[in-house]
Formats: C-alpha cells, sequence, structure tokens
C-alpha cells in the first residue's frame, strides 16, 4: 500500500497542483472540498496514478469539524494508514474591505476556514496516527543514530504542511482577517510542531506568495502592475506547481530532524531590500 497524503482543497487551483505531484510521487490521496466532485480533474488525477482506487474524493468543509472525521474515516477504512496531511484549503476576504469598515461576518468567516478549520483537523489527524501507530520504540541514543552504513535515523510516522501565506508577515490593510488567519496559521505550525515532534510526527509551514490561481484571478491586474516595478527578485507570478514542489519536498522524508520550519515559495519577496 502506497503512502497515504490527505488534501484539503486539492481540487482546485494550488491545492489540485499539490494533488497531482503528489500522485505522481506515488501517493495514495484523499481531497476534501467543498464543491460536487469535479468529474474533470478527478478523472485527471485517477489517469495520473493509474489506479482509480487511490484518489478519494469527500465533499466537505474544513470548516466543520464533523466533515473532518468523515474526511479521516474515509482514508483509513479505504486504505488502512495516514502519512502526510496537507492544509491547503483557504478564502480570502468576499469584499475586501479597510479595517475601518471590515465586518465580523467577513472575520468569522475567514478565521474559520483558514485557522480554526486546519487547527482541528490537525488535531484529529494527529491522534489517528497516533492510535494507528501503536506503541513505538524511543529514538536510539546518539552513540546508535547512525548506522555503518550511513542510513539516516527512524523517518519520521507522518507529516503535516500548513500552506500559509506570504501575508503571515506582509499587512494588507484591505484584508486583515486574511493576513490574521494566516500569521495565526503560522504559530500554529509551531505550536504542533513542539507537540508532535516526541510523537515523531513533524510539521511545516510553506508560505506562497503571488501565486497565479482563482483567488488571485480578481486582482491580476494589481499584480501585473506590481511585478512591472519590480515586486520580487524573482519578478513572475508563482504558479501551482511552485507550491507543489515544495510540499513534495518536505513530505519526502529528507529533513527527518527538522521540524517547525518555513519554506517560502514567493520569488524572494519576503526578502527586505533597499
Amino acid at each position: 500500500m502506497p503512502a497515504v497524503a490527505l488534501v484539503t482543497g486539492g481540487s482546485r487551483g494550488i491545492g489540485l497542483g499539490i494533488s497531482r505531484r503528489l500522485v505522481s510521487d506515488g501517493f495514495a490521496v484523499a481531497i476534501l472540498a467543498t464543491s460536487p466532485e469535479p468529474s474533470e480533474a478527478m478523472d485527471g488525477l485517477r489517469q495520473l496514478a493509474g489506479d482509480q482506487s487511490l484518489v478519494r474524493y469527500v465533499r466537505g468543509s474544513v470548516a466543520d469539524l464533523e466533515d473532518h472525521q468523515r474526511f479521516i474515516d474515509d482514508a483509513v477504512n479505504a486504505w488502512g494508514r495516514l502519512d502526510v496531511l496537507v492544509n491547503n484549503a483557504g478564502v480570502a476576504p468576499e469584499v475586501r474591505a479597510d479595517l475601518l469598515v471590515a465586518t465580523p461576518q467577513s472575520f468569522d468567516r475567514v478565521l474559520g476556514i483558514n485557522l480554526r478549520g486546519p487547527y482541528f483537523l490537525t488535531q484529529q489527524f494527529a491522534n489517528r496516527v497516533i492510535a494507528l501507530r501503536g506503541d513505538r520504540p524511543p529514538v536510539a541514543g546518539p552513540g546508535d543514530q547512525w548506522l555503518a552504513s550511513g542510513h539516516r535515523p527512524d523517518q519520521p510516522v507522518a507529516t503535516i504542511v500548513n500552506l500559509s501565506s506570504i501575508s503571515a508577515t506582509v499587512v494588507s490593510t484591505s484584508r486583515g482577517d486574511y493576513c490574521l488567519s494566516k500569521a495565526g496559521l503560522g504559530m500554529a505550525t509551531q505550536l504542533w510542531a513542539v507537540r508532535l515532534g516526541p510523537e515523531d510526527i513533524v510539521v511545516y509551514e510553506v508560505r506562497p506568495g503571488v501565486i497565479a490561481s482563482d483567488m488571485t484571478a480578481s486582482v491580476a491586474e494589481h499584480y501585473d502592475a506590481l511585478f512591472e516595478r519590480g515586486l520580487a527578485p524573482i519578478n513572475r507570478w508563482g504558479y501551482p506547481v511552485d507550491v507543489a514542489a515544495a510540499v513534495s519536498m518536505l513530505v519526502a522524508g529528507g529533513t527527518p530532524y527538522s521540524t517547525g520550519e518555513v519554506f517560502h515559495v514567493d520569488g524572494g519577496l519576503h526578502l527586505p531590500r533597499l
């Protein structure tokens, strides 16, 4: 049985790019999304997997804790294991509004989906991984960490990747709720990394910059103008495949002694410049 990855919002945009990459990497992939199952996208993923049974779709919302349980149960019942959780699903405010006129309704919606949802999905995922894992021998002492052959120490039993945003640190006063949700997700990454390290579960954060997707389509002209003025050192739009490549690298098990790390996929936008 291949390793199993759960991807929220994995049927379009950045999430679909991640799903495609993980299927290509040999994962069985389960997707949670709010829309009816998109036949074209899912047929493409199943064709890519070469086996219909290796791609599953659960309709539900990351904001609904009961849907978390259905999502995890569906994957475990189908495949009997959990290896990766990608907390990708997220929304922008329906209306960009200045801080002085922003509404509680928008705040609650954005924070519920972008922060509360992945926080508690991570909780359920981690508890199920621990239950499936059962008792595991403690990590060996320093003298036993490396085998004579040069092999790495034991791999983590699971990996969690939170899809945050450059907006975790870059201010947009017309999207205060979005910025707060992503900053909170950054702290959630650190909290879960510390709590789950002793459980051999590692946690990472990927912070995309300006990515061409349905979320940015309505403001494409705005960002085109910024790129014309030299917005980032790598001065182009990012694409879902760019983000997917970072997720693929982090879940491959090549960094078993790292957790809580932030990986920027933003063309260097986060770097201070004079």
